[in-house]
Order: structure tokens, then sequence, then C-alpha cells
């Protein structure tokens, strides 16, 4: 018989697989999710929309956790500067460029943004110039993104070159506004409560969103019979899947696990969404995409494993993108 440690071991074990799980799945879904919802749902309202609702549910939620504390003015200040360059730059670049560019390619882009977090970490923060091995990473993962963007077939969208510029240039500014998010948010005052932090981001993110999305228009043409169904379930997974389970299992990863291994979902949530781009979606690659994707994780790969693990950076360690939170996850609240 198995004694009462060896079950909860076991217990614990299982809930370490489907935490593991429902981070690569569910962030690496949200890219080929949004590449449904917007077909007949306004891009910005879309994104205000899924963050407003699932941030208000997880900020109700800290509100009887144990961790709970009144937010303080300078915490809403916090989360208004890292939820409009996290949700609006990063999550509102992914929701627009998918408008001219694949959910694949989107995801694989995305995929820069520890290149981002290494710069900004020495330029902003003053971390230290970066070794050799990461600095190679750096260049690495450089040309990985110029293969990427050359090898785009001539047919992947209907606006043509012009618009693949648009929708490449969208989701590497989203990358760098996703790492500036992050960046700003380490040596920002928050609650303590981490679901508290994500929930306020989500909302103060939320208004940015909704914000543009009015001035862009979207509300005057916005027709709610012309909505498919596909467009509102993809809305639903996004919300549930994406922002509230993908972001608690997050938060759970970040206190039970290495920061090591939780960082591999940088590398297996764009083999996700390719996957399903292509399985589900009929999205394809060229070769020098796949060459170049391949560079890229192997760039992250060797900047993420020569960061150094000093008590003065566990909070740098700790900082992904994605969805992002939906991925939104205080490393990055959501999963772009």
């Amino acid at each position: 018989m198995m004694t009462q440690a060896t079950l909860a071991n076991k217990k614990n074990l299982i809930v370490l697989i489907a935490a593991f799980a429902a981070v690569y799945v569910f962030w690496g879904s949200t890219y080929l999710a949004v590449k449904y919802s917007i077909q007949t749902l306004p891009p910005f309202l879309m994104a205000g929309a899924r963050f407003l609702i699932a941030g208000s549910i997880l900020f109700a939620w800290a509100r009887f956790s144990k961790d709970y504390e009144r937010p303080k003015k300078e915490h809403w200040k916090t989360a208004f500067v890292v939820g409009t360059f996290l949700l609006l730059g990063g999550n509102g670049g992914v929701v627009l460029a998918q408008h001219y560019i694949s959910s694949s390619l989107s995801a694989l882009l995305v995929a820069t943004e520890p290149l981002w977090i290494v710069l900004l970490s020495w330029l902003w923060l003053r971390t230290g110039r970066p070794n050799w091995k990461v600095a190679l990473g750096l260049l690495v993962g450089f040309i990985g993104v110029w293969m990427l963007i050359g090898g785009q077939p001539a047919s992947a969208n209907s606006a043509g070159g012009y618009g693949q510029l648009i929708g490449t240039l969208a989701v590497i500014g989203g990358a760098l506004s996703w790492a500036t998010g992050s960046i700003y948010g380490l040596k920002s005052p928050t609650p303590k409560s981490s679901i508290m932090t994500a929930g306020m981001q989500m909302i103060a993110g939320s208004v940015s969103l909704l914000l543009v999305g009015v001035i862009r228009g979207e509300w005057s043409r916005f027709d709610p019979a012309a909505v498919s169904s596909n467009s509102v379930y993809a809305l639903l997974y996004l919300i549930v899947f994406g922002s509230l389970i993908g972001f608690t299992a997050y938060s759970w990863l970040l206190k039970n696990a290495q920061p090591s291994m939780v960082a591999t979902y940088a590398y297996v949530n764009p083999v996700i969404a390719v996957f399903l781009g292509w399985s589900i979606a009929g999205e394809s690659l060229s070769a020098q995409m796949l060459i170049g994707a391949f560079i890229i994780v192997v760039s992250v790969a060797l900047i993420t494993a020569n960061k150094k693990a000093k008590p003065d950076d566990d909070d740098e360690i700790h900082i992904h993108r994605s969805n992002t939170p939906a991925g939104c996850g205080k490393p990055a609240t959501a999963s772009i």
C-alpha cells in the first residue's frame, strides 16, 4: 500500500503536469483563438472586453484571498503603466497583426521577447553587460527574425507585402512593449497578491484597449448581427482558458517549479501555435521560416540558460511573455 507521503507526492506530480500542460497548450493556442475572434469582432474592442471580464473576475477573486490588501494609488499607477504596455502595446500589437499575417508567424515573432528583455535589463536596469553567450544568443535571435520576415510566403495575406510588413512590425513592436512593461513592473509598487496585481493590470489595460478601439471608430462600425459563433466561442476561450486558467497555472508554477523549467513555455508555445495553425487553419510555413523559427528557439535557449540566478536577479528571472493573461502572466501578467 502507498503511504500518505507517496500519495501526496503523486498528487503534486499530477498537479505539476496539469499546470505545465495548461500553460503550454492554452497559451500556445491563444494565437489561433485571436485569429478567429477578430474575424467578425472589432480587434481592440474584443481585446478590451476580454481583459476587462477576466481582470474583473481575478480582482473579485483576490478580494477573498488571505494576502488581500486594499489597492493604493501607487498600485493603480503601476497597473495602468504596465497594463498599457503589456495589453495595449503587447497584446494589441498581436491582435492588429493577425489581420495581415498568420497566427503561426505571430507566435514565432513573439518569441523574440526574451531578446528585448536582455537588452532592456542591460540598458535600463544596469544589470551588467551580457556575456559572450548571451550576446551570441541576441545576434542569432535577430538573424532568425530576419529569416522569418524574409521567408513569408507571398500569399500569406491579401494585403500583400505592405500588409505583411505592418503585421511583422506590429508583433515585434508588441514584443518590445511587453518587455518594457515587464521591466517597469519589477521596480514599481504592487499589491502583495499576484492575482490582485494581474486583475488590476488587466482592468487597466482593458481601458486603454477600449479607448483605442473607440478612437479607431470600431464601435461605430460594429454590427452585432454580423458576429459569427466562431468569434464568440474564440472570445470565451480566450477569457476562460487563455486568461483565467492559463494565468492561474502560470502563477502556481512560479511558486512550485524551478524558473528554468517554467521558462520552457517560451519554446513550447510557438510550436503549439504553429501546429494548430497548420492543422486547423491551414496555415503554411516556408522552409526559410522554419529555419528562422528554429534559430530563434536556439537563441532564446542560449539567453535564458545563461542568466545568473543571483538573489537580486530573482524577479528578472521570472519575467516571461505571451498571452501572456493571458498569457496575461508580475512577470508578464497575461499571455499575449
